[in-house]
Parts: C-alpha cells; structure tokens; sequence
C-alpha cells in the first residue's frame, strides 16, 4: 500500500511532480525548482531541510523487546542506553547483509527501530512470534531533517532542549515552537544535523516554522537529488546499492563498527559473520574519476584486462568539483593511490583509489 507524506503539497509548491521512483512505497521529492548543486552548497554553508518520512519506523516495547531487537541485530543492544542510538548489522543465517537499520533506545523497554527496505520486517515478527513484546510499524510520524553548520541556530532558539547537550546519535523528547517532538543529531548529509520526530499532523506546521525562522540564514529546503549528493561525499551507505552482490558481508562493506565482537548473545547469523571475517571477496572503497561528469552504477572497474570491481553508487559533486565514484574492488587493488579503468557507457575513464569520505574526512562536522 502506498504511504505518502502529509508534506506533499508543500513538495509541489517547491516544483516536485512525486512521480518519479517512490522509496518504501512513498513518492520522494526527487527535484525542486531549485539546482541540486545549489543546494548541496545550501546544506555545506548553511542548513538545507530535509523530508525523510519515507523511513520505515516500527515501535518495538514491552518487557522482551530488548530481547527481541539483540537477536535481530550484531550489536550488543544491551548495553545501549536510553536517549542513543546505534547503527548496527542486519544479517542473515548466510552472515550477509539483509537491511540498513538503526536501533534507537527510548527507555529500557521501548525501542525504536529506522530501517530502509530489506529483511526487517518479516524476520522481527518471526522473533517476536510468542514473545511478550509490541511491534508496530509508525504510520504516523514525520521526520524532518535539518542538515548543516547553521541547525543548531536555527533550531535552539524555538527548542525546550539544550541541543549543544545532544552528542552525535543521541536524541531527547523536546518541543519545538510549541509541538511535541523528539530531537535527534545526526542525519545523512555529513554535516552538522538534527532530525525532528513529530506527528504528522504538526509537520506542515514544523516544516514552515524551520524554514521561516531560517529564511533570513539563507536556509532552504532541499531535495533528495540534493541528499544522494551530499551522502556520496560523505561515503555513506545506501542499502542495497552498495551491496550489489546480494550476499554481501559487513566486513566487505567496512561495517566492523556495526558488528560487536565481544557480544555474549546470540543473534541470527552469528557464526557465519563472524566465521567471514578476514575472508573478503571484495572492499569497499572510493575513486576520483577523470571525468566531468559521473559514471554510472554498475560501470566495470579493470585492472589491464581483466575486471577488479564495480561501480556501486557515483555522483559528480560539483562543490568539490570531481567525478567521485564508491566501488568494490578486488581487495588486493583496493589500496590507495591504486590507478585502474572504469568502463563506463561514455567512455573509458582513468581513476584513482582515495580514502573516503571524499568530504570532511575526518568526519568532523558530524561528529565534532
């Protein structure tokens, strides 16, 4: 059933048509009137806002949920205390990655967890099948996103909260101009962000608040065109898109953070994740294209004659004005300074193995 978001019309005022590809069954604001690149140096100088409701949220309580969630996920959810977050792996019985899911801790037996479109919601209700826990999908909520070195102003002066007490991927109930909402930092910009959690029947409020107290700031509201940008200079993750193998493991994906190796609990796939470790078919890495433009997904990366890779997800970021292309290669060409070819449908172009992220590499923005 297709969902839709309650700022719809405000994404049509701003020039999207909502026809192009939805995103779990919710039409995206891909484009607005304004140029993408524009507003990528909007979020990179400013703050750009975000509509993400199109995550997939689902509310997990009650005296098994922490239970439930541990099993579900390689991290050790135990230890994770209310008011934090945490990126964790999703695996199957095979060790390979079957969703992108973040496990957010409200109280000791209240959860919530944001994931994109895998194995998530199937695989929770066979764990929660005869246990004493509550699984709902939050149809409701509306999450908006406020990207970029001016958020904290912006926001701080309407907030209940002292958001410069909100570490990275923690987050408080709060109100904000009035409204109750829970405020988190973090985002998917590799900026400086906080993501407003509210009722769908205060977003249009919220959404023209933050962008009125921030007009005179220069902040704007941003497309996902905008986002998909701003997260390839960051090198973050999209799932699926950087797992084109269908069977991919964390470890090839650089995802040793999400995994916890000291974790005494059981989860699904437990053993063959960790069994595939040190045993890398290929690597997540980052290349600046010789191109002017981006090379498309799926391009095949050479070495001479013979194929080392594929293209995952590329962009061409105007703001730091190069091709940059996220890859897996082969793990004995994946080092950096590696030269190799991208056969791509315009042409064949030279590029250049780099540390990621391709922005702020030291992740300073975001993490402070």
């Amino acid at each position: 059933m297709q969902r839709n978001s309650i700022l719809n019309e405000r994404h049509r005022q701003l020039g999207s048509k909502l026809d192009g590809d939805t995103w779990n069954n919710m039409p995206i604001p891909w484009s607005y009137h304004t140029n993408p690149h524009d507003e990528v140096v909007v979020t990179r100088t400013r703050a750009g806002l975000y509509d993400v409701s199109a995550l997939n949220i689902v509310n997990v309580s009650g005296p098994d949920a922490e239970s439930v969630i541990d099993h579900l996920v390689s991290i050790d959810v135990t230890r994770l205390k209310p008011g934090s977050a945490r990126l964790a792996a999703e695996v199957n019985e095979a060790g390979a990655l079957v969703d992108d899911i973040m496990v957010i801790r409200d109280a000791a037996d209240r959860f919530r967890l944001s994931h994109g479109s895998g194995a998530t919601p199937s695989t929770l209700a066979k764990l929660a099948a005869g246990r004493n826990v509550k699984v709902e999908s939050d149809q409701d909520v509306h999450i908006l996103s406020l990207q970029g070195p001016l958020s904290a102003k912006v926001l701080q002066p309407h907030s209940s909260s002292d958001l410069s007490k909100i570490a990275y991927f923690q987050h408080a109930d709060s109100t904000l101009f009035g409204k109750t909402v829970v405020i988190g930092r973090g985002g998917y910009s590799g900026e400086l962000g906080y993501e407003v959690w509210c009722k769908a029947a205060d977003a249009v409020f919220l959404w023209d608040a933050i962008l009125d107290a921030g007009k005179a700031d220069g902040v704007i509201a941003c497309s996902w065109n905008t986002l998909d940008l701003t997260r390839v200079e960051a090198a973050l993750l999209f799932f699926p898109f950087e797992m084109p193998e269908g069977d991919t493991t964390p470890w090839e994906v650089n995802m040793d953070w999400a995994i916890d190796l000291d974790k005494p609990g059981d989860y699904i796939g437990k053993a063959a994740v960790l069994a595939s470790k040190g045993k890398e078919r290929v690597k997540q890495a980052g290349m600046l294209v010789r191109h002017d433009a981006a090379v498309e997904a799926g391009a095949l990366i050479f070495k001479g004659d013979s194929q080392v890779g594929v293209v995952t997800t590329a962009s061409y970021s105007r703001l730091l004005m190069q091709s940059l292309a996220m890859v897996h290669l082969k793990p004995e060409v994946s080092g950096f300074g590696n030269t190799l070819t991208i056969r791509s449908k315009s042409g064949n172009f030279t590029a250049v193995v780099v540390p990621t992220p391709f922005y702020d590499p030291m992740r300073r923005r975001t993490h402070g």
